[in-house]
């Protein structure tokens, strides 16, 4: 198993098959700068490639989860020209928010799921994020805005795709149209986060536990539920059952389930395979 990548912007531990990443730019509020954007989806791959990890945790420092995007990453001229042809800079900015979104698509393009625990602010470009993560945990003096409204944009990497899809969708809109703040109380009852902690502390040794869970289930298994419900909040059901059935006829094995069945048996804790490490095509 080779080693991780060290990153500009994360710390990663990688303890009984959880990988944990903390956002480690607390002086900075853990805003979301060039580099961010860059290393996220290599931090993604490094851990499906380099580490045995079945389930990542993604918290954070400091006072506040993220305070969203660093405007740095579009005053830079060279990412982001402001003079010349309007219709090339127009494609080119374009390219770039598509870029910017497969950045965070990458929470739900790894096999592995992503639990996300905020605490204090997730602003903006965070709150992008934990839309694209499988579940979401918080402290109580967690808050959310999506600011980019009232910074006078749309906001374009995610939130506006994804959060109608985790809650009602009149909700969204006012929270949209608004950029007011909704608080870790509102966000558990409308759905969006699965539970609420005192503090910090609380909020990790809970999620860690979950994460402790979902390591200890078939990660093929469990790869096969996240495959399945992210198509299925894409497609029709039909289409969805459809895609379910051709999944299990090809991917369906009973080795799992017979270890399942003898640990049960035996009283043990079943022991299971690995996935074949995710590497680059024709990787030595």
């Amino acid at each position: 198993m080779s080693e991780l990548s060290s990153y500009e912007s994360f710390s990663i531990e990688v303890k009984d098959h959880i990988a944990h990443v903390q956002f480690s730019r607390p002086e900075a509020l853990n805003t979301m700068n060039k580099a961010f954007w860059l290393e996220l989806p290599r931090c993604m791959q490094d851990i499906e490639a380099n580490t045995d990890a079945r389930v990542i945790v993604i918290s954070s420092t400091g006072k506040h989860f993220s305070a969203g995007m660093d405007l740095g990453v579009f005053s830079d001229p060279k990412a982001v020209p402001m003079n010349g042809d309007p219709g090339r800079m127009a494609e080119n900015l374009r390219r770039v928010v598509l870029q910017l979104q497969d950045t965070l698509t990458s929470l739900e393009k790894i096999r592995l799921p992503v639990l996300a625990a905020i605490h204090g602010g997730c602003i903006g470009g965070a709150l992008d994020l934990v839309c694209a993560a499988d579940s979401r945990y918080c402290t109580e003096d967690a808050y959310f805005t999506i600011k980019e409204t009232e910074l006078g944009m749309t906001a374009d990497v995610g939130t506006l795709q994804r959060l109608p899809k985790l809650m009602p969708e009149g909700v969204v809109r006012e929270l949209a149209y608004t950029g007011r703040k909704f608080s870790a109380t509102e966000a558990q009852n409308l759905g969006f986060v699965n539970a609420v902690y005192a503090d910090q502390e609380a909020m990790l040794a809970a999620v860690m536990d979950i994460a402790g869970q979902i390591a200890a289930n078939s990660p093929l298994a469990v790869t096969g539920c996240k495959e399945m419900l992210n198509y299925s909040r894409d497609h029709s059901v039909e289409d969805s059952l459809k895609y379910m059935a051709t999944w299990q006829a090809g991917m369906f094995r009973p080795t799992d389930m017979m270890k399942s069945f003898q640990a049960k048996a035996q009283k043990q804790a079943p022991q299971y395979d690995a996935l074949f490490p995710v590497k680059p095509l024709f990787d030595q």
